[in-house]
């Protein structure tokens, strides 16, 4: 592996809606749900970064926003930037409707990059 500061090494968010009150396994499977989404679409897509990725410790961070247009919002700036993402809409076979849009993947993408995304958002 290349020596890479720490805001180098690439990162993957995972930003939960807050207002959906998930329990904490539906919470996990969804966030499941957008880490391998988004990692198998870094694998294709973004084979250096996946690789980095992987062998620097495949570093996640689980974070919340407010509600739907907060994640929409992040969602579009980090299309923007050109950067991994994926939306988790719910099967609602559990504890919510089918549709329910739950979580954002962004990533993997430098980490400088990821903070400068969602450095402002609290931790789930």
């Amino acid at each position: 592996m290349d020596m890479l500061s720490d805001h180098d090494v690439p990162s993957m968010a995972l930003v939960v809606r807050k207002d959906l009150k998930l329990s904490a396994g539906k919470l996990a499977v969804q966030c499941s749900h957008a880490a391998v989404s988004c990692s198998l679409q870094a694998k294709k897509s973004e084979a250096r970064i996946f690789e980095r990725w992987t062998n620097g410790g495949a570093r996640k961070v689980c974070l919340s926003v407010k509600d739907e247009e907060s994640l929409r919002i992040l969602m579009g700036q980090a299309k923007s930037a050109g950067i991994i993402t994926n939306l988790v809409k719910d099967a609602g076979h559990t504890e919510i409707p089918p549709g329910t849009i739950t979580v954002l993947g962004i990533g993997p993408a430098p980490r400088r990059i990821i903070d400068l995304l969602v450095g402002e958002l609290k931790p789930y």
